[in-house]
């Protein structure tokens, strides 16, 4: 096959991409067999005139002739075709069946590589199936039952369930293409194959988390809900042996994949009194910002996105302070809703999540400010504890009820606008208080700088009457389960931290590859314990 790349047409497409392709190779449309579009992206650079820039594989039906007109365009390169290979399993024999803890992308991944390469993983996630999770987390929303074991961070499918299931990843891994195959697979849109910032929306997400855990039973794994690792057994060797679920029931084996998420902050103390290497890690904390859609269309297309046919606009931001600290936007979620994301009891925690079609007309991002391992004490957990200080303010804040403290820029640059009355999508709702007595007073100052240059990035983007909701401190673990190069917990042979929670990954994404990457390396060690199952 051939790649071609910077395929570029202005928006509307007038012509096919056959055309396209076709005019660039000055080929006719005839010669070419198929395409498959690898990249679509944006290019806004001279708003209001968009371009759409497209790369693709292009299969002819004599490629000899293409190839030899087109050999030395520095635009088209010749490729193979390759499939993803399973390693080839190791000869270590497994007294037990593997053990997986939490349904999150990381984990999920891992119990359908080792299912699939026979070796029957038990798969345990403390929270509820997918169905049931939604059904709490609504009630939730709706000024109900908050549920500590099932809610936006606990169950399947872990946080990246009630997100805006981004695809992105700074990353480049041969994998990836494997990975977002098999989200296809599971349901996903096939457009996450070659879309430039891919995304499938919590309600598609929903479908997809609950389709992945069916393939691992179909190929021999057991997964198993509301079962919360609750303690690990070591043997004098200090190899894990055993997992104890719920306090109760103990699980003997060899190796246990650890995809707990970033959440699992008792699962983090339980890993520290049984001697497991932890160290703590930076992260950032802040608040969740909400626009209209059309502010950030018009500011990133020069238009409203819908008189293109193009997809509402997103938007990366970053601003460096004098005194050393940076503001930038994270999860951003285009045409979505802040939604209350607590996972323990008299906390208040926020996060933001956008539906597949993105198509609630308000625009959310969290703004952040980083957290040093200065910043937060001494000890492996103490970015727990920093994390929990900030939660409990909120809290209080908004009426020790859930509902989450909420103000306009104005009023937080120099308390000028109105303190009611702003449109916001947080459930179950907001009180309006002022923002600085939530959060460090470094977050706040670096907020106070970046919101004004953001401002000039984006025209509306500082707005007076622009909602601000805290706090937002769930952007990454601030805890790190220290591995080897062989992927196992130092001084704790069999487990095998992975994704986010672990401190090694940043999305889904990301985790989705350390979870495989991770289940290679054990395939590459064991012996399965039965056939192959392929599906």
């Amino acid at each position: 096959m051939l790649r071609v790349m910077n395929i570029r047409t202005g928006v509307p497409m007038k012509k096919s991409i056959e055309a396209l392709v076709a005019k660039k190779l000055r080929c006719s449309p005839a010669d070419i067999e198929h395409i498959c579009v690898v990249r679509r992206s944006v290019d806004a650079r001279r708003k209001p005139n968009i371009y759409l820039v497209f790369t693709v594989d292009v299969a002819f039906h004599d490629e000899e002739k293409i190839w030899r007109r087109c050999r030395d365009a520095k635009d088209v390169r010749r490729i193979a075709e390759t499939a993803y290979v399973p390693p080839q399993p190791g000869d270590v024999v497994l007294r037990h069946r593997p053990v997986v803890v939490g349904t999150g992308p990381s984990g999920l991944a891992a119990a359908l590589a080792l299912a699939r390469g026979g070796y029957k993983p038990i798969v345990f996630e403390r929270g509820c199936d997918v169905d049931t999770r939604t059904a709490h987390v609504e009630e939730f929303w709706n000024g109900g039952t908050f549920r500590p074991e099932s809610n936006v961070q606990f169950g399947e499918g872990g946080a990246g369930t009630f997100s805006d299931g981004k695809l992105t990843t700074r990353v480049n891994h041969p994998l990836l293409r494997h990975i977002l195959q098999t989200l296809v697979d599971a349901g996903a849109p096939p457009e996450i194959l070659y879309a430039y910032n891919p995304h499938v929306g919590t309600d598609i997400l929903r479908n997809v988390v609950k389709n992945m855990r069916h393939m691992i039973e179909l190929a021999g794994g057991t997964v198993c809900f509301q079962s919360r690792v609750t303690s690990i057994r070591r043997d004098e060797r200090g190899r894990i042996c055993a997992v104890t679920v719920n306090g109760e029931e103990e699980y003997e084996t060899d190796v246990v994949v650890l995809g707990i998420g970033h959440s699992a902050r008792d699962t983090y103390y339980m890993l520290h009194d049984e001697g497991v290497v932890l160290e703590k890690k930076p992260f950032a904390v802040g608040v969740r910002i909400e626009h209209d859609q059309q502010v950030i269309d018009r500011g990133q297309y020069g238009c409203d996105a819908a008189e293109l046919g193009l997809d509402p606009a997103d938007y990366a931001l970053v601003y460096h302070s004098p005194e050393g600290r940076s503001c930038y936007s994270f999860c951003m979620c285009p045409g979505g809703a802040v939604v209350a994301a607590a996972s323990e009891e008299g906390r208040v925690v926020t996060n933001g999540m956008s539906l597949y079609r993105r198509d609630s007309g308000v625009a959310n991002s969290a703004l952040v400010v980083n957290v040093t391992t200065d910043d937060v004490g001494s000890g492996p957990l103490a970015g727990i504890e920093f994390q929990r200080r900030y939660e409990e303010l909120a809290y209080k804040a908004g009426g020790s009820n859930y509902h989450a403290p909420a103000q306009t820029v104005g009023r937080f640059l120099k308390g000028s606008s109105p303190a009611e009355g702003a449109v916001h999508t947080y459930r179950p709702g907001v009180t309006w208080t002022d923002l600085h007595g939530v959060l460090p007073d470094f977050v706040t100052s670096t907020l106070e700088q970046a919101l004004p240059y953001f401002g000039r990035k984006i025209r509306g983007f500082d707005d007076d009457g622009v909602v601000m909701t805290g706090v937002e401190t769930r952007t990454s673990a601030p805890v790190r389960i220290v591995r080897g190069e062989d992927r196992m917990a130092v001084d704790a042979a069999g487990l095998y931290p992975v994704g986010e929670g672990a401190g090694y990954a940043g999305g889904i994404m990301s985790a989705f590859l350390d979870g495989l990457e991770t289940a290679n390396e054990i395939i590459r060690k064991y012996q399965p314990l039965e056939v192959v199952v392929n599906g």
